[in-house]
């Protein structure tokens, strides 16, 4: 895994990795995508570092936070048309959004927060990005937009995401039209959770990724996984999988820590792994 760490996302970078990783004593994991050059358009070469780089924290209990942000000017301009030109043919297309699928499971598959950091502009699978991540803070003047039906291909797996995250309508308005949204429009869909002007936007980030580390580990591990397996279900089927969720949470060391500490009016001691 690659360890150099960019300090500004719109600082000039040197480094040739396609993602830079950095991690700090909390186990705050900054994910940075590393081609400012191409508007961080997901290549196979940084989508499989992605893919690299989520893998082992899955089972990485010191691994709290992770934070994805990206160099230059743009968080994201989707895949990498030269590498979708018909040259490549339909086995090539078909391995990039299966490669690129798996990212987006990935993100979901992992027990920690992930946290969108959004400069500029997140286009086509770049907005699939943002909005598969559990969390998304947007500087005020980012824009976002599935703009595949422009060139006509219909952004069909960034939609996966999207109707995840949006009311339909607002979802089928982004993708039957490909035209951009602002970042407050992103908000009120529900696209991103906090809009923040430039200047405060790591800021802003830092503040959700403190709060996140002062919470309970296994609780936020155990809840993450509930939730979107809940997603999928039906009523019944979700009230159930959260109950046994409640229960094996309940029992969790730092669960009797909490309410202990609720009881005795003092502030909980967590412990600090998963």
């Amino acid at each position: 895994m690659n360890t150099a760490a960019v300090a500004n996302a719109n600082a000039p970078v040197t480094a040739q990795d396609p993602l830079l990783v950095e991690r700090d004593a909390r186990g705050v994991v900054t994910l940075t995508l590393n081609r400012p050059q191409a508007f961080n358009a997901l290549s196979r070469e940084l989508l499989q570092a992605l893919r690299d780089a989520l893998a082992p924290l899955r089972d990485d209990s010191s691994a709290r936070v992770v934070v994805l942000r990206a160099a230059g000017k743009a968080f994201c301009a989707g895949h990498d048309l030269r590498e979708m030109r018909p040259q490549a043919g339909s086995d090539g297309i078909a391995e990039l959004f299966d490669l690129c699928g798996k990212v987006m499971l990935d993100l979901v598959a992992l027990p920690q927060p992930v946290i969108a950091r959004v400069q500029g502009m997140a286009t086509a699978a770049g907005c699939q990005l943002v909005a598969q991540c559990d969390l998304a803070v947007a500087a005020s003047d980012a824009r976002f937009a599935t703009s595949g039906v422009n060139l006509g291909l219909f952004c069909s797996t960034p939609s996966v995401a999207l109707a995840r995250n949006l009311p339909r309508k607002m979802a089928m308005e982004m993708l039957l039209t490909g035209e951009f949204i602002d970042a407050a429009t992103a908000r009120a869909w529900g696209l991103v959770n906090r809009v923040v002007e430039p200047q405060a936007l790591d800021a802003e980030v830092e503040s959700l990724v403190q709060t996140i580390v002062a919470k309970p580990a296994q609780a936020i591990a155990l809840g993450k996984a509930q939730f979107y397996r809940q997603v999928e279900m039906g009523l019944a089927g979700a009230y159930q999988l959260a109950a046994q969720t409640m229960v094996c949470n309940f029992h969790e060391p730092d669960t009797l820590e909490g309410v202990q500490a609720f009881l005795d009016k003092r502030p909980p001691s967590w412990q600090k792994a998963r």
